[in-house]
C-alpha cells in the first residue's frame, strides 16, 4: 500500500438561509448565509491503493455506512491530489436531508487523503479543492467552507478561501432536528435562484444587524416561506413547535443560553426541522439531539 490510512471528522452542517452566488471560477463561487455545523457529523477513512489494476477490481471505492455508494465530489477530490483509494463513510446523520453529508465527506476526503499519502497541501488548499468539487458537482454551495470553520459560521461573501468571508455567532446551542426526507440540493440549485436569493440577502441583512441564535431562528423561518421552499411536514412540525411555545416568552431574549423558545425551522436543503433547546421535545417530537460543534474539520487519527 502507498501511503497510510488516515481519518477525518467532519461535522454535520445545517443551512438556516442562502443566497446562490455563481461564478466562472469555482473558488469563487458559493454562497452568502448563515447555519450551525453540528457535533452529529461524518468519519471519512482514506486508505491508499498503489495497484491500479487491484482499484480498477473494487478496492478504488467508496463505502456509505457500510454500503457501496457515489459521491461525485469525492471522486473530484481523489482525482484533484493524485490520490487512489478506498474512502470510507461513516454517520448518524440523514443523507440528503440537508446536514451537508456531501460536502463533509469531500472535506475530509480531502485532509486525510492529503495526511495519508503526504501531499504537503495546506488546508486553505484543501478547502478550496473540497469546495470546487462540491460546487462543480452542484451539490452544494456553502457547507464545505462552513464546515471547515465550525461553530455557527455566517458566510458573509461567497467563495473559497481567499475569495469567501466568514464570520460567526458567538454562541453555543442544544439541536434537535426530525427528518422526514430527502430533497435534492441539485434541483434547487440548477433552477430559478432568483427569488431563493433575494430572501437570503434580506435574511442575512437581518443577522448581520443582529447576530444571535433568536434572530437566526426567526430568519430562518422566514427565508423559508419568502424563498417557497417550505414542505408541508416541516410546516406543520415549526406551526407545532410554535404552538407549545410559552406565550409570555420573549423570543428576543435567550434565558437559557441554548436557543430555547426560538422556535423550529427547515433545514436547506432537506425534509428536515431543527430547532434550538428542548422546542421539538416539548412540542411531543422524539428528535436526534446533537450540539453545536465548536471547532471545524479535523484530523483524528493516521495509521
Amino acid at each position: 500500500m502507498n501511503g497510510k490510512r488516515a481519518t477525518a471528522f467532519v461535522p454535520g452542517h445545517v443551512t438556516a438561509f442562502f443566497s446562490a452566488h455563481p461564478a466562472e471560477d469555482p473558488a469563487e463561487a458559493g454562497s452568502r448565509g448563515a447555519g450551525l455545523t453540528l457535533s452529529d457529523g461524518v468519519d471519512v477513512t482514506v486508505d491508499p491503493v498503489d495497484d491500479a489494476s487491484a482499484a480498477d477490481d473494487g478496492l478504488d471505492a467508496l463505502t456509505l455506512n457500510g454500503e457501496s455508494a457515489s459521491i461525485g465530489a469525492v471522486a473530484d477530490v481523489l482525482s484533484a491530489l493524485g490520490v487512489r483509494a478506498r474512502v470510507t463513510l461513516e454517520t448518524d446523520l440523514p443523507i440528503g436531508a440537508g446536514f451537508g453529508v456531501s460536502g463533509a465527506a469531500a472535506l475530509g476526503t480531502a485532509l486525510a487523503a492529503n495526511a495519508a499519502a503526504d501531499r504537503g497541501c495546506s488546508e486553505n488548499e484543501l478547502v478550496t479543492i473540497a469546495h470546487g468539487a462540491e460546487v462543480e458537482r452542484g451539490t452544494g454551495l456553502g457547507d464545505v467552507v462552513a464546515q471547515a470553520r465550525g461553530g455557527l459560521p455566517v458566510r458573509v461573501e461567497p467563495g473559497a478561501p481567499g475569495h469567501g468571508e466568514l464570520d460567526g455567532i458567538p454562541a453555543h446551542a442544544r439541536v434537535e432536528y426530525v427528518t422526514f426526507g430527502e430533497l435534492s440540493t441539485e434541483d434547487v440549485l440548477a433552477g430559478d435562484t432568483s427569488t431563493l436569493s433575494a430572501a437570503g440577502e434580506h435574511a442575512l441583512s437581518r443577522l448581520r444587524a443582529d447576530p444571535r441564535l433568536p434572530t437566526l431562528m426567526d430568519a430562518s423561518r422566514e427565508f423559508a416561506e419568502r424563498a417557497d421552499l417550505l414542505v408541508p411536514e416541516v410546516a406543520e412540525a415549526m406551526d407545532a413547535v410554535a404552538a407549545a411555545g410559552d406565550p409570555g416568552h420573549d423570543d428576543s431574549v435567550d434565558r437559557a443560553g441554548d436557543g430555547s423558545g426560538t422556535g423550529a425551522s427547515m433545514a436547506m436543503l432537506g425534509r428536515t426541522v431543527f430547532a434550538l433547546g428542548t422546542d421539538l421535545s416539548d412540542a411531543g417530537y422524539d428528535p436526534a439531539v446533537c450540539h453545536t460543534h465548536p471547532a471545524g474539520a479535523r484530523l483524528i487519527g493516521e495509521e
